[in-house]
């Protein structure tokens, strides 16, 4: 990784920290979560797949930290969740072409988080009695939309600031 994107990386984990903050008097998932997914998705769009990994793997643990997230041993499946998107997301929008092709990228990106999320929390975590049922209710559908959002703000997004940065 080379100065430009490491410096670019920890631009973007602190913007997320700083969404993240500004969003959690909310208490409203689906924005919070849209604007971690376009965090997420920036990062992997503008900076490929390391840097999204990388913002990806620290995000469930700020959120954690801000009051967010309910348990700190969720964050570690979180990640898994966000590291799928972020690598869907960063492999196919290097091959997709313009905004349909990113789109698809996005919507197979979010399913993957989804299903990830889905079948870690719910089907794993919460039948082993580690979480209240009530937690699978946060990590179904929701997870699904949020990351949609966030790809498709993303995808809005990124082309004026690829401009505005010269790429």
């Amino acid at each position: 990784m080379n100065t430009k994107t490491l410096t670019r990386t920890a631009i973007l984990v602190a913007l997320l920290i700083a969404l993240q903050a500004a969003t959690r008097p909310l208490g409203n998932q689906l924005v919070t979560g849209s604007c971690v997914n376009l965090v997420l998705a920036v990062a992997a769009m503008l900076c490929g797949v390391w840097s999204g990994v990388i913002v990806a793997l620290v995000s469930p643990f700020f959120a954690y930290f801000l009051g967010i997230s309910p348990q700190l041993w969720l964050a570690p499946a979180i990640a898994c969740g966000n590291a799928a998107y972020v690598v869907v997301i960063a492999l196919l929008s290097k091959k997709a072409a313009g905004f349909t092709g990113g789109a698809v990228g996005v919507a197979a990106a979010a399913v993957c988080k989804f299903v990830t999320l889905y079948l870690v929390v719910v089907k794993l975590f919460i039948p082993m009695g580690n979480l209240p049922a009530k937690v699978a209710a946060q990590f179904s559908w929701p997870q699904l939309v949020t990351a949609l959002l966030g790809g498709f703000l993303a995808l809005a997004i990124v082309p004026t600031i690829r401009k505005a940065i010269g790429e």
